[in-house]
């Protein structure tokens, strides 16, 4: 160890506070960055495993290949794993509703298959012989196919035939080209059915079924899926093995892994990058202010002593190999810390939030804590670079300082007297003491200019991450609404007898509490001019309240109970609201947004009286009217109602006004018009249970028992709910901890530039002391500085924050949630302020306490700090 490291290891250990407070913010630092860097790749294994799950760990998949093939691919030296399943054909589907999708693919699985191909089954089981077979959910649903467990299967099995060739897999549907070409004929068995495999395209020909694997016969055409010891090799790989070949890539799980070649995924990839790359250079800009201060200030303490050892022949280098070694040294102590806090830290939170993350994606894989010693020594290299930069930026500076102005520091401060010239209005208010806070605020610019950079950033990343998470709750709450529903069964296209039958054996379901059945038909009125708002005149561009406006109002029929209900809710009597010539209840509102949750009665009145007589006719389908009309009373309530199905449809155009009613269901055939096909906007069942998951799975396998006819769809909404609860969870967990440990760096490089500074001014301060400042004076004075740095901090950081956060609101917008309002984050805009002063001044409160315990000739006479 030569010279200059001894006299760089005693600064260390002669500034004892201001060495461990860097310590500490090295140590964050790196805990910080091995956090992200390990919860990141503990999330990207999570994601892959999830994938893998529900899609089998496959990297490649090819189609249409023969044995030899197969053999010459478990030989591949390069090759892991492999997986075949049987290509026994395609099928034709009977009265098949789709036309780009009229087959029906015929997968034969062998029992290694059946386990390294994850069948997502709907209903029922999987099949245990060659003479048993599971067929798609899209099959039935969008196909057109009825059948359900239970039921043969006859279909005639052939293969697709385009210009003397056999057509690809993944080759669309041609009627004009393409020949279907008969070979045996099969007979099934139907034991469940199941979701689309991870391998077939939305746009394939045909659904594809799955069935046991005939294995005494040797097939003539395989599916091979192809697992390689090294993944990032995939594409060099399928260049060579699969020219010739048809075949697809398994990009839901290479998309995580960073390996996806297809345009969506390299941007999803480079947004991913983008993210952790923003996130590290935030708490590498925070970890720089704070040690860069640390040498700096120390440097400023040591320019004494910089300037004796270039007079006696040391060289600039070596100054700055000096302060480097004392980056290492700290390197040296913080970083193996900081990186198992980092490590235990995410470890901690991991279990805080797997329990969520369970609920937000997948059921069965949980999310854990993956050690990767790359991530490891990655966040290592960050942080001793961060350290090494931190220390380089002074060293650089100090070192090229002349010697004299080292010796005599006159380098320290140069400041001409027009430059902390203050005006006599300014002494009127602050005073002598506030005058001399100000004059040293101006004469010592660059020193003060990073402690108000510090707690500016620490402002801005405080308001602005609560802002997000603002936002992200406004965002959560429009895409799952506060709803009275917990599982909902769209029948739309379904039969009314069909659907109430089975809503009978539905609502018998373990742990369904509650039930009901609703239809919503839209029907045209047309109303006196006169009758509308003013409000709603302004907002519909009417200039003169005369004539008669159409407008469209929705009717939910209710099953009884569920109107009664409703009925009580209100206090209108029964008998007048009951019956084939009952009034019906009504809502009438203008701007019904989701843009945050209120009161029905605080949305403004579309009529002028609280009920009204109006003729409605039911919108058929193609065109307005028809010409028979239903003469009903409306009475208009600010009674909330209940939820609506989730719709089938999608509405044609949002009106600025919201218009419903709400009859009994008995009334729906009395208020139809005769042979007239109505509009209907939904049409299903809706249940509260206790135990919605467990409801869902038992009212899956009633409807796949029951020979449905007409489309539906089955909504688990308080998964959904869940979902997003748990979305909002986890990202609190992981904002509140990201910007907790940037504002302890920032409070940490606070507190040491504050106190490093005030140390620096001792002869300074000395100096009022012996020509007789009064303690209480002395302390006024600090206490205006405090006050010019939490001003200045606030006028600088304030209205960067709400700046940050309106490009917030704006980059969510852009992403989808266009519906949410700009809101402020008052809270954490009076957090920031109270936090900013409070910092201040117990920092300087620790620092003036340590130069009052000093002898005042003492710190005259000290020329080395």
């Amino acid at each position: 160890m030569n010279i200059f490291h001894k006299v760089a290891l005693e600064g260390l250990k002669k500034s004892r506070t201001r060495t461990l407070v860097t310590i500490i913010g090295a140590i964050l630092s790196a805990a910080m960055l091995t956090g992200v860097t390990t919860f990141g790749i503990s999330l990207i294994n999570y994601m892959v495993n999830g994938k893998e799950a529900e899609t089998g760990d496959w990297q490649v998949a090819f189609f249409n290949v023969s044995s030899a093939f197969v053999q010459e691919q478990k030989e591949e030296k390069g090759v892991s794993g492999t997986v075949t399943a049987e290509n026994i054909g395609y099928a034709m589907i009977e009265d098949g509703q789709n036309p780009k999708k009229p087959y029906l693919f015929i997968a034969g699985y062998s029992e290694e298959a059946m386990q390294a191909l994850p069948i997502n089954l709907m209903s029922g089981r999987l099949p245990e012989n060659s003479n048993e077979i599971v067929v798609s959910e899209g099959a039935i649903a969008s196909g057109g196919m009825k059948v359900s467990a239970g039921d043969t299967l006859s279909l005639t099995v052939g293969s697709r035939m385009k210009a003397h060739r056999e057509s690809g897999w993944h080759e669309a549907y041609d009627p004009e080209q393409e020949t279907f070409v008969k070979q045996e004929e099969k007979t099934y068995t139907v034991v469940g059915t199941c979701q689309r495999p991870s391998f077939e395209d939305q746009s394939d020909p045909g659904y594809t079924c799955i069935t046991k694997a005939e294995t005494q016969n040797s097939a003539e055409s395989y599916m091979l899926f192809v697992t390689l010891k090294n993944p990032r090799v995939i594409h060099q790989y399928v260049k060579r093995t699969g020219e010739n070949q048809e075949y697809t890539l398994n990009n839901d799980v290479l998309r995580f892994m960073g390996l996806s070649d297809s345009p969506g995924d390299r941007i999803f990839t480079s947004l991913l990058l983008s993210v952790g790359g923003i996130v590290i250079f935030i708490i590498m800009l925070g970890s720089i202010f704070l040690i860069r201060n640390t040498f700096y200030i120390s440097l400023n303490e040591r320019t004494h002593q910089f300037g004796i050892l270039l007079s006696v022949g040391a060289t600039e280098k070596q100054l700055r190999n000096s302060v480097l070694f004392e980056g290492l040294c700290i390197s040296a102590v913080s970083i193996p810390i900081g990186i198992i806090i980092g490590l235990g830290g995410i470890e901690i939170v991991i279990r805080i939030v797997t329990k969520n993350f369970a609920g937000l994606l997948y059921d069965t894989v949980p999310l854990t804590l993956t050690l990767s010693l790359p991530a490891i020594i990655a966040a290592a290299a960050v942080s001793m670079i961060t350290i090494l930069i931190s220390a380089y930026i002074p060293a650089r500076k100090a070192a090229a300082v002349p010697v004299m102005e080292c010796i005599r520091q006159t380098n320290e401060i140069k400041v001409e007297a027009k430059t902390v010239k203050t005006s006599k209005f300014a002494w009127g208010i602050y005073g002598l003491e506030g005058m001399l806070a100000l004059k040293n605020f101006k004469r010592n610019k660059k020193r003060y200019r990073s402690i108000i950079l510090s707690l500016v950033l620490s402002i801005v990343l405080f308001i602005s991450t609560n802002a997000f998470i603002l936002y992200l709750k406004m965002a959560s709450e429009m895409a799952v609404v506060f709803t009275d529903i917990d599982i909902a069964l769209e029948a739309h296209e379904m039969e009314e007898d069909e659907m109430l039958a089975l809503y009978e054996k539905l609502k018998t379901v373990k742990g369904v509490y509650e039930s009901s059945y609703q239809e919503l038909v839209t029907y045209s009125c047309t109303v006196n001019a006169s009758e509308l708002s003013p409000e709603f005149q302004e907002i519909m561009g009417l200039s003169m309240p005369e004539g008669t406006e159409e407008l469209s109002i929705d009717i939910q029929f209710l099953n009884e109970s569920a109107y009664e209900k409703l009925l009580s809710k209100t206090g209108l009597p029964k008998e007048e609201y009951t019956g084939q010539n009952a009034k019906l209840i009504a809502q009438a509102k203008i701007d019904m947004d989701t843009n945050r949750v209120r009161e029905v009665s605080e949305y403004v009145d579309m009529f002028t009286s609280s009920s009204m007589n109006v003729q409605i006719v039911p919108k058929a389908e193609g065109q307005e009217k028809s010409g028979q009309e239903k003469n009903v009373v409306l009475t208009f309530v600010e009674t909330v109602f209940p939820d609506s199905l989730p719709s089938l449809e999608q509405t044609e155009q949002e009106a600025p006004y919201y218009f419903v009613a709400a009859a009994p269901y008995s009334l729906r055939e009395s208020l139809e018009a005769s042979s007239v096909h109505v509009k209907s906007k939904g049409k299903g069942l809706v249940f509260r249970s206790k135990t919605p998951a467990q409801s869902v799975k038992a009212m899956q396998e009633i409807i796949s028992g029951e020979h449905i006819t007409g489309n539906y769809r089955l909504y688990n909404l308080a998964k959904m709910l869940d979902t997003n609860n748990n979305m909002i969870f986890v990202a609190n967990v992981f904002a509140y901890t990201f910007v907790i440990m940037i504002s302890l760096i920032a409070v940490a490089n606070v507190f040491n530039t504050i106190s490093t500074n005030i140390k620096m001014r001792r002869r300074e301060l000395a100096m009022l002391r012996s020509v007789g400042m009064a303690e209480g004076d002395f302390q006024k004075m600090m206490n205006f500085e405090c006050v010019f740095y939490g001003m200045k901090a606030l006028f600088v950081g304030v209205p960067t924050a709400i700046l940050s956060s309106w490009l917030i609101y704006k980059g969510m917008c852009a992403g989808g949630a266009e519906e949410i309002e700009f809101v402020l984050p008052w809270n954490s805009i009076g957090i920031s302020v109270f936090s900013v002063f409070f910092i201040v001044f117990i920092t300087m409160l620790y620092a003036v306490s340590k130069i009052k315990k000093e002898n005042i000739i003492d710190a005259l006479r000290d020329d080395m700090i």
